[in-house]
């Protein structure tokens, strides 16, 4: 099998890579370009000794570093655009760390290999870029949740992200008022409240006013998987991990609008 055979099936992710790198779908295929140009002008030096996909992503990171751009533009739309931007926002060995373990699925000491760096930096760097991503994504965060056990709990776990607490409501009364009253960029709502009343109407309510991300953490998530809105992006189920619900505020808060860079 060529070289070139052997290369083609990886071609689609190292452009993927190569955009969410750069922030650019241009800038990203251009590097693609030079990478592909600069192999089949000298194949002889392509690295024999690794596993082609390893080989080509070692190549276009001698081609990215060489020529690094800054301050590309965001292409895209939407959620997209938004996590291009926040990625833009990373330093860049630490965004090379991140997207090429939790992106392109590549191990430690793949990455080591492939950016020259120790096993030990290399994981430095991805804590890193969460712990820089956590700091882009910082909100206001609204608890719907009646059992004050859970509600400090949940308390607990949104400021040990970074985040502040604008209220916790155990009514929807009290969580409409209170979203009114300051408006938050994330609502964290149980569905049975205090008074009988109810998480979805208070959300309901709440989305009626402004645009905010909610996630719903219930006992009862069959009563939102109805086909009517508002459809949770986010459901966690009670009894619930901690690692769940940070994993939870950390994606909601990177792809909202309310929170991405300027």
């Amino acid at each position: 099998m060529s070289l070139g055979q052997q290369l083609h099936p990886h071609l689609p992710f190292l452009r993927r890579y190569a955009r969410a790198l750069t922030g650019s779908q241009n800038h990203g295929d251009a590097y693609v370009r030079a990478a592909l140009e600069a192999i089949v002008a000298a194949p002889e030096e392509f690295p024999s000794d690794v596993d082609p996909r390893l080989g080509l992503y070692k190549t276009f990171h001698a081609i990215w570093s060489s020529a690094h751009l800054e301050d590309v533009p965001v292409s895209g739309s939407g959620r997209e655009a938004i996590a291009q931007a926040r990625l833009a926002r990373l330093t860049p060995l630490p965004r090379q760390a991140l997207l090429l373990t939790a992106l392109e699925g590549f191990t430690v000491d793949d990455v080591s290999y492939l950016i020259d760096m120790d096993s030990s930096d290399v994981e430095a760097l991805v804590e890193e870029a969460l712990s820089e991503i956590e700091a882009q994504t910082r909100a206001k965060v609204l608890i719907i949740e009646d059992e004050p056990i859970i509600a400090m709990d949940i308390e607990t776990i949104v400021r040990d992200l970074g985040h502040d607490v604008t209220a916790i409501a155990v009514t929807a009364e009290d969580a409409v008022r209170e979203a009114l009253a300051d408006r938050p960029g994330l609502v964290l709502a149980d569905i049975q409240l205090a008074d009988d009343s109810s998480g979805i109407d208070a959300v309901k309510d709440i989305l009626a006013e402004f645009s905010v991300p909610v996630i719903f953490i219930t006992a009862f998530p069959e009563r939102l998987l109805t086909g009517e809105r508002p459809e949770p992006t986010f459901l966690i189920t009670k009894p619930f991990q901690r690692a769940t619900v940070k994993a939870a505020i950390s994606q909601a808060l990177f792809f909202d609008e309310a929170t991405a860079p300027a």
